[in-house]
């Protein structure tokens, strides 16, 4: 059986554009899944839990217990996609965590398969956070995620020796038009007949891509 797959979205720095793609890659497992379970570890509103009440929980790993209560429920094989939208905040002890209790190794024991997306910017904080990941993470679950809307220009080399999943910026009334609590990316694309907008196009671009990533770590296991 193919492993329950857990997306861990992450950056060491706050307003990279984590929770909008964490909103879309659940949206997108949503829609093509008909279910999927996502973990908020945020401090700042509007956080995961704001836009997507219905399939999201709140988590913490300030304690023992909140750590212990969050692997509990990513560990799983249970057939349902996990999306966690792990806080700047808790970066570094997250991955501390997962390295002293051998997440990696639990994990493929579980049959369940964790897949880190490392939002990118260009300062050290980044880096130094990408490098710690390399060394902890293999390169076939390790994505760098390169929003144009937070990378402007070329995504710095430190970033592009292994795989880069692109988001492409969006213009800045667009942008506002997304952050809404109650917008849905699967509801735009269902009830907007005009296929060619740019918003349209959008959407499915981004889906598409992580049909894509499904795709190739689907073939990675077989």
């Amino acid at each position: 059986m193919p492993a329950t797959p857990v997306y861990i979205i992450c950056s060491p720095r706050p307003q990279v554009g984590k929770t909008l793609l964490a909103r879309l890659l659940s949206e997108f497992l949503l829609l093509k899944n008909g279910a999927v379970l996502a973990f908020d570890v945020n401090l700042k509103e509007p956080s995961l839990l704001d836009y997507l009440p219905s399939i999201t929980e709140t988590a913490e790993i300030d304690d023992t217990f909140g750590k212990m209560q969050l692997m509990d429920r990513v560990i799983l094989d249970d057939g349902i996609a996990k999306v966690i939208d792990l806080g700047f905040h808790a970066f570094d002890e997250f991955f501390k965590m997962s390295e002293e209790i051998g997440f990696l190794k639990e994990a493929a024991r579980r049959n369940v398969r964790p897949i880190v997306l490392f939002a990118a910017d260009t300062d050290r904080a980044s880096a130094r956070g990408h490098q710690m990941l390399v060394r902890q993470i293999p390169a076939t679950r390790l994505i760098v995620v390169d929003n144009e809307y937070i990378v402007r220009g070329e995504l710095p080399e430190t970033f592009t020796a292994g795989r880069v999943q692109r988001i492409s910026a969006l213009p800045v009334f667009l942008k506002t038009y997304i952050d809404r609590l109650t917008f849905s990316f699967t509801d735009y694309l269902r009830h907007e007949r005009d296929s060619s907008t740019e918003l349209h196009q959008w959407i499915r671009r981004n889906y598409f891509s992580f049909r894509e990533l499904e795709l190739s770590l689907i073939l990675q296991q077989s």
